[in-house]
């Protein structure tokens, strides 16, 4: 009985905004009754004027006209109820709908079952957000791409984002408007500039296939970078100041996520990063080679019987191989022990204790520009 007076309560407040004026208690219990258990083909004859029907008596005189009109009005009035909850021919507030919905849980449900949600991440496939790495990863071909998301008005007409729509077009990839909530949901919470992509999933290469440069290639190796801000500005920088290649350790790494690519600003769907299991052995097979082995330490590292240069006085003359070292911990000690020489970044000034050092993609940036530099002069 409380359901009931409750649910009369909602209706009241939904049919007196409906016809702007407030409706008696009775109309009400007829509109409650009515809109709630007939279905449309069934509203041209409503509960009480079959109940009236089984009446065999005569009204009086004057009196028929009058039934009949009210029944009609009545009629006209619940259809119009019912399209309006939905949604056939009448566009209303989300606040009425929601009342109405509230009152009718069939409709409700329906309703959920007309607007399916956009399909969801499975195990073969992530989601790519952004406009570079969503465009990079269509243009590059690396990955298999099912589903480009837009973000649904004017974001979508952006250039920026024109240009990747047409590219997916091109392509055969289905192109699909949603809603912003929708996009902040499956890029879990990241910067999707209004364009998210269902694509498979990029791993790390092993299979020597890449051909080396003849002069003095370098090698960028990193080992257990955990942060895949820190991985994506490292490879940034990478891929611009012309390293021949990226090489990293498999264990305590950040996986190649679509963090990592927004972070580089889409480089991680165009340059390949090698992975391994042993980076001890791939450097003493590349020292058996002639390359050599460069790593990286702080200003105030002391390292028995190892010379420390600075970055400025180091010159690269023959194949190299630079290694960096993860957060906090930097290079292991087995790494350590395999470099012939260790290379620092000196500090403009005196540095207040607990900073000694640069965070590790400013600091890979900075020894890479150097190399390269030196390599170029020296050429």
């Amino acid at each position: 009985m409380a359901g009931f007076i409750a649910n009369q309560h909602r209706l009241r407040l939904v049919l007196n905004r409906r016809f702007n004026a407030p409706l008696s208690a009775s109309q009400v219990a007829f509109y409650h009754v009515t809109a709630s258990h007939l279905s449309p083909k069934d509203s041209k004859v409503s509960p009480v004027a079959r109940g009236r029907s089984r009446v065999q008596h005569k009204p009086a005189e004057g009196q028929e006209h009058e039934g009949s009109t009210q029944r009609k009005v009545f009629k006209s009035e619940i259809s119009l109820l019912q399209k309006q909850m939905r949604g056939d021919e009448f566009r209303v507030s989300p606040e009425l709908r929601k009342l109405c919905l509230e009152d009718f849980p069939a409709e409700r449900e329906r309703q959920v079952k007309q607007k399916p949600a956009p399909e969801a991440k499975s195990k073969d496939c992530e989601v790519v957000f952004g406009v570079a790495p969503c465009f990079l990863a269509l243009t590059q071909a690396r990955r298999r791409v099912h589903k480009l998301f837009v973000k649904d008005g004017e974001a979508s007409h952006r250039a920026s984002v024109l240009k990747v729509c047409e590219e997916a077009h091109l392509r055969g990839v289905q192109v699909h408007r949603v809603s912003r909530k929708e996009l902040d949901k499956m890029s879990n919470g990241g910067v999707h500039q209004g364009v998210c992509l269902l694509a498979s999933p990029l791993s790390y290469l092993t299979e020597d296939s890449a051909p080396s440069r003849k002069d003095a290639p370098l090698w960028l190796v990193l080992e257990r970078i955990q942060d895949p801000m820190n991985l994506g500005a490292i490879l940034r920088s990478a891929y611009f100041l012309g390293v021949d290649r990226v090489a990293s350790s498999l264990r305590y790494t950040c996986p190649l996520s679509p963090v990592v690519s927004k972070a580089s600003s889409g480089i991680m769907e165009v340059m390949g990063v090698y992975g391994y299991e042993n980076l001890a052995e791939m450097l003493k097979l590349k020292m058996e080679q002639g390359w050599q082995v460069v790593g990286t330490v702080g200003q105030e590292t002391e390292v028995s019987q190892m010379p420390i240069t600075k970055c400025s006085d180091f010159k690269m003359t023959k194949p190299t191989l630079l290694l960096m070292g993860g957060e906090g911990e930097g290079l292991s000690k087995e790494l350590l022990s395999t470099c012939q020489t260790l290379l620092t970044i000196p500090a403009g000034r005196e540095l207040v204790p607990g900073i000694e050092s640069l965070n590790v993609s400013v600091a890979t940036g900075i020894l890479l520009h150097s190399l390269l530099s030196s390599r170029s002069s020296t050429t």
